[in-house]
């Protein structure tokens, strides 16, 4: 999930980045969402729990696991990607999610301001994580980012974990659905 909507971003290769490493794993289906090319409801049409269905609600809850790629803004996460949160809510329960943050100072706030919030919604958050200080400069000419290995390394750790959740999770939920 690709959560910067700004015309000056580097969300969209990040994400990339992430979904060539995924697409390494052959369990896995990969359905990347831009935040940038969805339109959600009117906020005045938001409830507790949600709200009418998005256009992506039914990506959101068919997956198994979620990647959220994000920037720092203002020592946070961006509006929009809580816009996208709070206009869902199942959706989200019992699910993975591995953080992929990024900013001037590696994005270590966006990060911890979105677990609590993915905790909220009864979302795990893997352990593993992967900060990006200034990722702006590991931009090749054409705009790709080009990781260090260890930033590799780091980010296959995070995905590694987030696959062995969604593997536990997902049967937990079918066997036994939250009725709360």
């Amino acid at each position: 999930m690709s959560a910067s909507v700004r015309s000056q971003r580097i969300s969209p290769a990040i994400a990339d980045w992430v979904t060539a490493l995924l697409s390494r794993t052959e369990t896995v289906t990969i359905d990347p969402i831009d935040l940038a090319a969805i339109s959600l409801p009117d906020d005045e049409h938001l409830l507790p729990g949600g709200g009418p269905r998005s256009e992506v609600v039914d990506r959101i809850e068919s997956a198994d696991a979620f990647v959220f790629v994000t920037p720092e803004y203002n020592r946070s996460y961006p509006a929009s990607l809580k816009r996208l949160i709070d206009w869902h809510y199942r959706e989200w329960m019992f699910k993975p999610a591995t953080i992929v943050a990024y900013g001037a100072q590696g994005g270590h706030a966006a990060a911890e301001h979105l677990r609590g919030v993915l905790a909220e919604l009864h979302v795990v958050t893997t352990g593993n994580a992967t900060n990006l200080r200034s990722p702006w400069s590991a931009l090749d000419d054409s705009g790709r980012f080009i990781p260090s290995q260890s930033l590799d390394a780091a980010l296959s750790a995070a995905l590694d974990e987030l696959v062995w959740w969604a593997d536990a999770l997902t049967p937990a939920r079918t066997a036994r659905p939250f009725t709360g």
